[in-house]
C-alpha cells in the first residue's frame, strides 16, 4: 500500500539523509525541493517559487500516490496548517500517512550545518545561528496529539 511520508523539522535536522534511507528501503519517490531548486540555479531563499514548486510537488505526490507508489516530502513542515492539509489531502485518497519530526537542540542544529557546509554539497546554503535562532521561533513543532493523527511506520521499519 502506498504511503505519504512527511518530514518535520528545522535546517540540520537530518531531513534529507533520512527521506534518502527511506527512499531506499521503501522503496518511494523523495521530492526535495532545496536540491530542484539549487539543480535550477535558483536561490534557495526565494521564497515565491519554493512555495510554487512546493504546490507542483504536491499535486505530483497526489498522482503517484493515486498510481500505487509511496511517496516523501521533504519540505520541512514547519507550520501545523500545511501538516494538516497534506494528512487530510492523502487520507482522501486513501492512504496512510506518516510524520517524521526530527528535533534538535540549536547548538546541534548548528554543528550539522558547519560540517555540511565544510563539505561543499550541492544544495546548501550557509545559515547563520542568528538565521537558525529566528526559524526556530517561527517553527510549529508538532505536539503529541498532533503525533497522534498520523499513521505508525509499518512493523517493518519501526525500531
Amino acid at each position: 500500500m502506498p504511503r505519504l511520508i512527511l518530514l518535520c523539522g528545522l535546517p540540520g535536522s537530518g531531513k534529507t539523509t533520512l527521506a534518502k534511507r527511506l527512499a531506499a528501503e521503501i522503496p518511494a519517490v523523495r521530492l526535495c525541493p532545496d536540491e530542484w531548486m539549487a539543480d535550477l540555479g535558483i536561490d534557495l531563499f526565494d521564497e515565491q517559487t519554493r512555495d510554487r514548486l512546493e504546490r507542483r510537488f504536491w499535486e505530483h505526490a497526489q498522482d503517484l500516490l493515486g498510481l500505487g507508489r509511496s511517496v516523501i516530502l521533504e519540505f520541512g513542515f514547519w507550520a501545523r496548517s500545511e501538516r494538516d492539509e497534506k494528512r487530510s489531502g492523502a487520507r482522501a485518497l486513501g492512504v496512510a500517512v506518516e510524520l517524521h519530526y526530527l528535533a534538535a537542540p540549536i547548538d546541534e542544529l548548528c554543528r550539522r550545518l558547519e560540517a555540511r557546509n565544510a563539505e561543499g554539497r550541492p544544495g546548501t546554503v550557509p545559515i547563520s545561528r542568528e538565521s537558525l535562532a529566528e526559524y526556530a521561533t517561527v517553527f510549529q513543532a508538532p505536539d503529541a496529539d498532533e503525533l497522534g493523527l498520523f499513521d505508525e511506520p509499518p512493523a517493518c521499519r519501526r525500531g
